[in-house]
Order: C-alpha cells, then structure tokens, then sequence
C-alpha cells in the first residue's frame, strides 16, 4: 500500500505487478477492496487501485464531491507517477470516472471498460427516482451505517454469499457520513452522453444480467461509440467482481488481448 500526496488531498492506493499500467476504479461509499477478487487474475500489468476522495483510506476533505473532481483527482494521480496510456476499469461510479477521465484527459486512457455502470446519472421513470429517493432519505437521515445493510442485501441477496454482505456492509458503514452524503449528491445530475461520439478509444461495457439497471439501456449509450461493445455475465446483479470475480477476469483480459493485438491510435485518427 501507499500514500501519495498531492493539493489538498492524499490518495492512498496499491500498486502491484509488472507492465502496462491498470488503474481499477471502486463503486460509491466503497474502496479498493472492491477489486480484491478479480486483480489477481490479471496478469501482465502494472496495476494500480486507488481509493477515491472520501473514500477508503483517502483523504476526506471539505467541498464538492462529483465525478468531474474525481476524474481531475485520478488525473493527477496519474501525472505525479508519470501513468500514460493506462487501460481504465471501473465499476459504477469508477465507471463514471474512467468516463469522464478519458472524455477530458484522453491521453491518459488507452482502454476503457465499463462495469455496471454508464455515462449518466439521471433518473428515468418513477421507479429509478423512488429507489433514488428512499436511499438518500435513509443516508441523509440515519447514514450510511443504517444504509449499508440495505445496500448489501440488494448487492448480494443469495444465502450463500454472507461472507460478501458482512464485507461490504463494514465498508459502507465505515463511511464518514458526510463525505458519503456529498458524493451521492454530487452523482445525481451528471452526464457526458452529448459527448460520447468524441472518445477515439476501445471501449468496452460489462454488465450483470440483474444488474439495477437494464442490458437495454447500455446497450443504447455503448451503440454512440465507435466500435465499442456489451458484454453481459450471467448470474451477476451490480457488484459483479463479488459475485462472478471469475467471469469478469476473463472478460476483461479478453478484451485486454484484443486491445494489445490492434493500434489503438487508430481509433483515435479514425474514430473507430
């Protein structure tokens, strides 16, 4: 593990392995930790997990919270450790951040992949905006450790995966409670989808079968760029590198060998 200090914030971060570099980008109100199942089956990197403002063992500092300030976060990171050209995973919220990392900073970002996760977060219908609704109510009013419970049972519902509902139930209601309310807040709203025909880059998107929200709908946001594409892992909800770490491995390393066997600049010259 290590610390790395930059302007009003100390990101902490593991870095492990050797080659290209692969940042690994947590969900809302968790850490690095939600990788642990899934980054040791990828091999021939230099891989890097960093947890994000207010969250984990970083830094809680005072003001916003939203995906632009994470993205100019992760932006820095990456310019302190001298990291260009790096492949991007992330799961939803990180999945935003790659997003708007590689929308802003493309030069950092050689592939992206998605999991769970899409270039909006703007509620559609009455049932998103009451889902929305009842879990800021329960953080706002009682915090995240009455939340994480909840959280955990919707992640993980099946009898057989307790072990993974005690985990993550711990690293939510470890939150500090108002960093966790000003990222939620600071996600709602967000969108890049009127820029999503710039991105000269493979991109790849993952979802679960049971995921919250539909194949449909991603398929609908990935068909805006160039060349990119859907994967969907069966028996999988939202946190899929719990609950088929196996699974997602392969498909990101699939995809990983696909990237290495192209020129990835042609995609930026050609919008692929």
């Amino acid at each position: 593990m290590a610390q790395l200090d930059l302007a009003g914030i100390s990101i902490h971060y593991e870095r492990f392995g050797s080659g290209p570099p692969l940042l690994l980008l947590h969900g809302l109100g968790s850490s690095g930790e939600d990788w642990r199942l899934v980054a040791p089956s990828l091999h021939g990197f230099t891989i890097y997990v960093p947890d994000t403002r207010g969250h984990g063992r970083t830094s809680r500092p005072d003001g916003r919270y939203d995906v632009p300030l994470f993205a100019e976060d992760l932006a820095a990171f990456c310019d302190v450790l001298g990291i260009e050209g790096a492949h991007v995973v992330g799961l939803s919220m990180g999945g935003m951040i790659g997003l708007q990392l590689a929308l802003d900073r493309p030069e950092l970002v050689k592939s992206l992949v998605v999991v769970n996760s899409g270039p909006a977060m703007v509620p559609k219908g009455f049932s998103q905006w009451a889902l929305i609704a009842l879990r800021f109510i329960i953080t706002f009013l009682a915090g995240p450790k009455r939340l994480a419970p909840i959280v955990a049972k919707k992640l993980f519902p099946k009898p057989e995966q307790q072990g993974l509902r005690d985990e993550v139930t711990a690293r939510i209601a470890a939150n500090d409670p108002s960093a966790y309310r000003r990222a939620s807040v600071g996600l709602l709203g967000w969108s890049v989808v009127d820029r999503l025909d710039t991105l000269r880059l493979p991109v790849l998107a993952v979802s679960g079968d049971r995921d919250y929200t539909p194949v449909a709908d991603k398929q609908a946001w990935v068909a805006r760029i160039a060349g990119a594409r859907l994967e969907v892992i069966a028996d999988s909800g939202h946190a899929t590198p719990g609950d088929q770490p196996a699974a997602l491995a392969a498909v990101i390393a699939a995809f990983h060998r696909v990237v290495d066997a192209e020129d990835t600049r042609s995609y930026r010259k050609a919008g692929r």
